[in-house]
């Protein structure tokens, strides 16, 4: 059950914040700007590559590489040479973790490691396998970890990951807020020089004051009714999010926002992009997780029992192309349904700006959900 009246409470927000997931939202604008500066120092900025690498891996463990694989694959865009490396093991630990290179792995592909931890030992034989092969390795991970000692020097280049003091407090989640931009910050810089994506370092620092931005409107001392965030986390209690996205940038957004809501809240939600949603998701709401499904009963003990479990549709959407929308579609099936709709749209901007308000907005509010459902 959430607490809604903890929503209203920053300092009851604040005490049940022990992940520091709260400073990692609002701080977001932060990390990016910290990320840039460390990229220009380890010289990706003067960097001069000879031509756009065949293929670009991702290796590194949980949702943070993942979400970076994705958010970059987007922004690549058709003909994306980005590839997940997904890892094997029997078990999520750093230890128990491998990565392998596929067999035609050369001197023309870019293999990035992006890690919040840096102490796998699978991600160094990664590394050394790289270099032996004559792939270029860069690395975004804590300073003074074994990756760092395993990569800086002859064998890549390393790009100290842009933390925070209360980061050692607890282990990081792989969703937290401040995780994904501090990995993400770096590769995006490099494979703007390397001409896989255009991300400038002025659209850099357009995104970091979206960010603040963000951050000052979904913060914990803004009240909930004028808090798209703390709305958000508010209409989606007791509900099964089905997620929604429209438009190139809304798509990663969405699929980031479920994993958040499963890793840091521990609420499933579905996730699928539009007009396809429609057909994939209509026996859905047709079926018993409608609103209209089951009716409340008079006679339901509203102490013991609790409310019977219905879907919520939540859109995420940005600028369609050529003025195309299945918008209107989505919401006649929603309603059609008796399933309510919640809907996010970004500002105008570039594609990374509207990109990173979509992140936060729904970053804030699967905090928010985390954090009001222990009480």
């Amino acid at each position: 059950m959430l607490d809604e009246s903890l929503l209203d409470s920053p300092e009851g927000l604040s005490e049940a914040d022990h992940r520091g997931l709260l400073r990692g939202a609002a701080e977001a604008g932060a990390r990016v700007r910290t990320a840039a500066r460390h990229s220009a120092e380890a010289g990706i900025n003067d960097l001069k590559p000879d031509g756009r690498p065949r293929a670009v891996l991702i290796a590194g463990p949980g949702a943070a590489a993942t979400h970076a694989a994705d958010l970059l694959g987007t922004l690549a865009g058709a003909g994306s040479p980005v590839t997940r490396l997904a890892p094997t093991g029997v078990a999520p630990a750093a230890g128990a973790l491998r990565w392998d290179l596929p067999g035609w792995v050369g001197s023309v592909d870019l293999l990035l490691i992006t890690t919040p931890d840096g102490s796998e030992p699978g991600l160094s034989l990664l590394a050394e396998q790289a270099y032996r092969r004559g792939c270029n390795v860069v690395a975004v991970a804590p300073s003074r970890s074994p990756l760092a000692d395993a990569v800086n020097g002859s064998h890549g280049l390393f790009v100290p990951m842009a933390t925070a003091p209360y980061d050692q407090d607890e282990p990081l989640a792989a969703s937290a807020p401040g995780v994904l931009w501090a990995l993400l910050t770096p590769l995006l810089a490099l494979l703007d020089r390397t001409g896989v994506l255009a991300a400038p370092p002025d659209a850099l620092g357009k995104v970091a004051d979206r960010l603040d931005g963000i951050a000052e409107r979904c913060g914990p001392a803004i009240a909930t009714y004028s808090n798209p965030a703390k709305t958000l986390a508010a209409e989606l209690a007791d509900a099964l999010p089905i997620v929604w996205t429209e438009g190139t940038s809304a798509g990663p957004a969405g699929r980031r926002f479920a994993a958040a809501l499963a890793e840091l809240s521990g609420i499933p939600a579905v996730v699928a992009e539009l007009p396809e949603a429609l057909a994939a998701h209509s026996a859905l709401l047709a079926g018993p997780l409608a609103a209209s499904a089951d009716p409340d009963d008079f006679f339901r003990d509203r102490v013991e029992e609790p409310p019977a479990l219905h879907a919520r549709v939540v859109l995420l959407r940005d600028r369609p192309i050529g003025g195309l929308t299945a918008a209107p579609g989505a919401r006649d099936l929603a309603l059609s349904h008796d399933t309510p709709i919640s809907e996010l749209e970004p500002e105008e901007g570039g594609e990374l700006e509207t990109l990173a308000e979509l992140i936060a907005v729904t970053d804030f509010a699967a905090v928010y959900l985390a954090l009001a459902s222990r009480a």
